[in-house]
């Protein structure tokens, strides 16, 4: 479930979508918080609290939150009484059979419990079936045709729909299982201090050597909290008793019981509650700001105003001019190929006529062509020419590549920026597409001459940033 705030703030969202009519102006709120600090969800939870100024909406979520909570209190509180009144009618007797009364008392519970267990390990990472949320459907506990509670139901209808709930839903299935042991627990008290009792034990089966054993062996875990336990002479004297049996006997018998149902039945069901409220806490449904309606309202706070006399644009990164060496070096192009022959005499000096001290690499596109790159440059020390074409995006994976052949470059790297002069019929298309107002040929090459060079501009200014945080040469061609 959202908490109360994050089901305000979704509510006033899909009521906005749905334009519905506020106590409070949305738009004025927002540009009010605008100015104001903190972290995104606390000023969007600010700005719902101040479009419900009047608080309807948070009064009809808080109705149907209050009904789903209190339809599990009276629940728990049926299953306790019921508890109370099972084991008042079982113990209606002054004699009672121990092992009969402790089966009816854990056996069932036992079986669910180890049931739960099993099914909680093999529906890992599943989704449960939802009776909950069929059995306390929001359209059922209130009733209205405004717009206000359509949207507040459908919103609880999907919080139980969330795959966390499968935890919420065990937590209160334990809820109900530790109100009946505890209503079991209070008669079993009730009916001690009020009547006396005598335990007895009978099978056709089983030895006294064997119930004595049995009985040690359930009273280990009570006897370390306190409890008493029936020692062997007791346990075999209380072998088909009709009678009155001796009182410290009996509260053996009766300390062993009580224990048995707090050891074996309430505190494994409370750890099981625990583990189920841990588990939803951290897998509870939370607030998705990354939705476009969210988006929109964060990036309008993000936005600042800011005096023309007094700003002062950041300069761009430039990266550092590339040092050609003497000695021998190698040239390649980064994944596109060139329109020019010798394209690396624009950027090496001019002059040098003999290539025999140049290597041409060729094309570096796939891992195949890298990892030949690289043994080659782990044999050769050479100074690497990369040619980079203004196609090419400086994204994730052309970075890597550069940063690769960075580091086996054992007398450096530098680059060098290939332009596009070309104009290609797929650039008329997209800009004739864009353009429809284009009266002539001539003026659409024209438009699309100029949109391509900003386009490599910016290219330009891209890769100048990307060269100037690795510290990695740019040739100057302009």
């Amino acid at each position: 479930m959202l908490s109360p705030q994050d089901q305000l703030t979704e509510l006033v969202r899909t009521l906005e979508t749905q334009q519905h009519v506020f106590a409070t102006d949305p738009l004025l709120i927002t540009e009010k918080l605008q100015g104001e600090d903190g972290k995104p969800i606390q000023k969007l939870h600010r700005r719902a609290s101040r479009i419900d100024s009047n608080g309807a909406l948070a009064r009809v979520l808080g109705k149907i939150d209050g009904r789903i909570k209190g339809i599990m209190v009276v629940m728990s509180v049926v299953w306790c009484i019921s508890g109370f009144l099972g084991l008042f009618t079982l113990l209606q007797t002054n004699v009672v059979n121990f092992f009969y009364v402790l089966v009816c008392l854990l056996g069932f519970h036992t079986v669910m419990l180890l049931g739960w267990l099993v099914m909680t390990l093999i529906n890992q990472g599943k989704q449960s079936s939802n009776w909950f949320a069929n059995f306390v459907s929001p359209s059922y506990l209130i009733r209205g045709k405004d717009d206000v509670t359509k949207a507040a139901v459908d919103l609880y209808e999907r919080q139980l729909q969330h795959s966390g709930m499968r935890w919420y839903l065990g937590r209160f299935s334990h809820q109900l299982w530790l109100a009946t042991l505890t209503g079991m627990l209070l008669a079993i008290v009730f009916l001690l201090i009020v009547r006396q009792y005598s335990f007895s034990w009978e099978s056709t089966l089983l030895s006294d050597q064997a119930l004595i054993t049995l009985t040690q062996i359930l009273g280990w875990l009570p006897s370390m909290v306190g409890f008493g336990v029936p020692d062997s002479t007791a346990i075999v004297q209380s072998r088909l008793v009709t009678d009155a049996m001796p009182l410290s006997v009996a509260r053996q018998w009766a300390g062993l019981l009580v224990g048995s149902l707090l050891m074996y039945g309430i505190v494994p069901r409370a750890i099981a509650w625990a583990f189920c409220a841990l588990v939803f806490r951290r897998k509870k449904m939370r607030l998705d700001i990354k939705q476009p309606y969210y988006q929109k309202i964060l990036n309008f706070w993000q936005r600042h105003v800011v005096d023309a006399d007094n700003f002062k644009e950041a300069p761009a990164p430039i990266a550092p001019k590339a040092t050609v060496s003497t000695g021998k070096k190698l040239v390649a192009l980064l994944e596109y190929p060139s329109e020019q022959n010798n394209w690396w005499l624009e950027g090496l000096d001019a002059n040098i006529n003999d290539n025999s001290e140049i290597e041409d690499f060729g094309i570096v596109d796939d891992r195949d062509d890298m990892d030949r790159l690289t043994s080659y440059l782990d044999k050769h020390p050479v100074q690497v020419l990369l040619g980079i074409h203004s196609k090419a995006l400086p994204d994730r994976g052309t970075l890597r590549k550069l940063d690769r052949i960075a580091e086996h470059a054992t007398d450096g790297l530098i680059v060098q920026l290939l332009g596009d002069t070309s104009l290609t019929d797929n650039d008329i298309i997209n800009a004739d597409i864009s353009n429809n107002a284009v009266s002539s040929t001539a003026d659409l090459k024209k438009q699309t001459s100029a949109q391509v060079a900003g386009n490599q501009e910016v290219r330009y200014q891209q890769w100048q940033t990307a060269l100037s945080a690795r510290k990695i040469g740019l040739v100057d061609t302009k």
